[in-house]
């Protein structure tokens, strides 16, 4: 199965943008342990509009399952819209790190 763009089904990098009160209630921290659980790699990032950027690679399924979570109603704060967009692996990560 492919995805958007034509991502082939294996590994593929995630960026998520989060928009709701997800600045300041632990929001990157609970990001990271659930990324790290799933295996993947990447970051969590506040922007200067009150966003936080999600960027993360690994297995489509373990990236798929980390955008459910975002979008699922458990995180800290409060999640109001996902904006997704799927590409390449770029592997310019060594773990999940909080900016």
């Amino acid at each position: 199965m492919s995805a958007p763009g034509g991502v082939d089904s294996g590994r593929v990098r995630l960026n998520a943008w989060v928009r709701g009160r997800v600045q300041g209630v632990g929001f990157r921290w609970w990001t990271r342990a659930r990324a790290l659980e799933l295996g993947l790699v990447g970051s969590a990032s506040n922007l200067a509009d009150g966003r936080v950027e999600v960027v993360a690679e690994g297995p489509r399924e373990a990236c798929e399952r980390l955008l459910a979570l975002l979008r699922g109603g458990t995180t800290p704060g409060r999640v109001d819209v996902v904006v997704e967009r799927w590409s390449a692996v770029r592997g310019d990560f060594g773990g999940f790190v909080e900016r």
